[in-house]
């Protein structure tokens, strides 16, 4: 027999279950180790002309950071210039130096392109304030462009940090822009 308010070709579905009867998942001991010891890739968020720009300033931002670092080690006459102008010479050159040779690596390495945007955009900030306050724009008849260098390493290492702004292990991102 059939039901007349029901046409004879839709499918009877068993009634859904109650709230109260559901059942929290205790998963044993065992399994809470395995899923621990799991470790996943993080999803690549980029679209694929967001991974090209990222690469692309990576790699200037990089590539600028590490032509420089040979003046930096090597006691050039305008690095050391420049830091003694700022009464850090020679330890800050030397910090600098290291700071951006880290900063470049992490721009290389997948895992910590985040850790290098950061890192490029406070050593950069640093230059560009530097430049500002105490040594003007212009070192030694450069015209400018260690000053420009900066701008371009800060406008890259932050395109970088923020195409990478996700995978900072301890920000919980609040929007999805």
């Amino acid at each position: 027999m059939t039901n007349p308010s029901k046409p004879a070709n839709m499918k009877t579905y068993r009634p859904l279950p109650q709230i109260e009867d559901f059942e929290a998942y205790r998963p044993s001991a065992a399994a809470m180790r395995a899923a621990a010891s799991r470790r996943s890739a993080p999803a690549d968020l980029l679209t694929p002309r967001q991974r090209v720009v990222s690469w692309t300033c990576q790699v200037i931002a990089a590539g600028i950071m590490i032509e420089t670092l040979f003046f930096k080690f090597t006691a050039a006459p305008e690095s050391v210039y420049i830091f003694r102008k700022m009464g850090t010479e020679p330890w800050w050159r030397w910090g600098q130096g290291i700071w951006e040779l880290l900063a470049s690596a992490c721009l290389l390495i997948p895992r910590l392109r985040w850790l290098g945007g950061i890192l490029t955009t406070g050593a950069m900030l640093a230059a560009i304030l530097s430049h500002m306050t105490w040594l003007g724009y212009s070192i030694q008849g450069d015209h400018g462009l260690l000053f420009g260098m900066a701008l371009v390493t800060f406008t890259c290492g932050f395109t970088v940090m923020i195409l990478h702004r996700h995978s900072i292990p301890w920000i919980t991102p609040l929007s999805s822009w």
